[in-house]
């Protein structure tokens, strides 16, 4: 019998960023946990996770059978403010001794996809959040966090043996870099396939609009786009997510503190969103850039409708009028004229919603996803090879 592929999935713990050192188990993003989730219940496979820490952090030695964590101990001066080199030098030591067939790297924000690189071993990268397009959006200031790592993923893209593209939108983005590309979204964590949609549709709709507020998201815009639609008819508008610190911030608490059909809520965990899922009318995302957004893919696999902005990777997601309702951000009649469709034709949205859970199961779900990586782990060893 073949002894089971090892892959080394470099992920950054959220506990690092976040400072919640004491957390009792690793968090490492919604996304990779839910691949994680696909690849445990596959024997041929061997998973060590291997995440860069800046204090010691409690974690089990397993989070599967097949799925083993590593958490490296690197001091600050190792960070960012010496490009990571730090980072670098510990992954490279731990992988010398786990010798894995393959490197998987999560993400281009932080640490991961430039240890890959330099890993010494075959590699892959995961683009999550396009980090150039990302900086320009945000119109980052030279030096800053999203400036670097745009430069960062620029260094990374031709190093890498390939990349796995979470849509259409990063592959277009990436391509003239990267010596090979992999169309392939991300997994949904398994539990949103079994929520059950109820809302009330007695009472007035529920708009959900889940996500960091920023000027990327759009909330702002999106509280606008829907004062005449709220004048004409009772609806009610849940922002779920942190709210930035600065103008942008200031202006949306502003917006939402003057309106009575408007509130906001913390962000408190995927499974508090499930929650919210259960009463939500429907999901809305007004986003101004995105690439694979989570809560897309968590609402068609709950069934809920969704209207998003026509940006980014959102049409690879969403088919118009199949499986959801797609928006243009600079034209507010377009999310009135969306929010105010599934308000009102309970069989429409009822449809779309069923159609998207039947698209997230095939093209979401953790094992489709999972088998999927496999696959293209095997076709990079293959081309090493030959």
């Amino acid at each position: 019998m073949n002894r089971p592929l090892k892959i080394a999935m470099l992920i950054t713990d959220a506990r690092v960023p976040g400072g919640l050192y004491d957390g009792p188990l690793p968090s490492l993003g919604t996304a990779p946990d839910a691949l994680l989730q696909g690849f445990a219940g596959m024997p041929e496979i061997e998973i060590h996770v291997v995440s860069c820490v800046q204090q010691p952090v409690r974690a089990p030695e397993k989070i599967a059978p097949n799925i083993f964590y590593h958490s490296l101990l690197v001091p600050k001066t190792g960070w960012l403010r010496t490009l990571y080199q730090g980072c670098i030098r510990a992954a490279r030591k731990k992988l010398r001794e786990l010798k894995p067939d393959l490197v998987h790297a999560q993400g281009t924000e932080r640490d991961c996809a430039i240890s890959a690189v330099f890993s010494g071993h075959p590699n892959v990268l995961t683009i999550h959040g396009n980090m150039r397009l990302v900086a320009a959006v945000n119109r980052a200031r030279p030096f800053s966090f999203l400036w670097l790592q745009a430069r960062l993923e620029q260094f990374t893209l031709p190093r890498t043996d390939g990349v796995v593209c979470i849509t259409n939108y990063t592959r277009e983005a990436v391509q003239s870099l990267a010596r090979r590309t992999w169309v392939q979204p991300n997994a949904v964590d398994a539990g949103f396939f079994g929520v059950q949609p109820a809302p009330d549709w007695s009472a007035p709709p529920v708009v959900l609009c889940v996500g960091a507020v920023c000027l990327r998201k759009n909330q702002n815009d999106f509280i606008r786009a829907l004062d005449p639609l709220a004048a004409q008819k009772k609806i009610r508008l849940v922002f779920v997510g942190r709210v930035d610190a600065g103008a942008y911030g200031e202006e949306f608490q502003q917006l939402v503190g003057a309106r009575t059909w408007c509130e906001h809520v913390p962000f408190s965990g995927r499974d508090r969103i499930r929650e919210h899922f259960r009463s939500a009318t429907m999901v809305a995302l007004p986003t101004r850039e995105d690439n694979c957004p989570m809560v897309v893919l968590e609402a068609m696999a709950a069934g809920v409708p969704v209207l998003a902005s026509n940006v980014g990777g959102v049409p690879d997601l969403i088919q118009h009028e199949v499986s959801g309702l797609l928006c243009e951000p600079q034209r507010p009649e377009t999310f009135r004229a969306a929010v105010a469709r599934f308000a009102d034709d309970r069989p429409f949205a009822d449809r779309i919603a069923a159609e998207a859970k039947i698209q997230a199961l095939r093209r979401f779900h953790p094992e489709a996803v999972a088998r999927r990586h496999l696959e293209i782990y095997r076709d990079v060893l293959k081309n090493q090879r030959s």
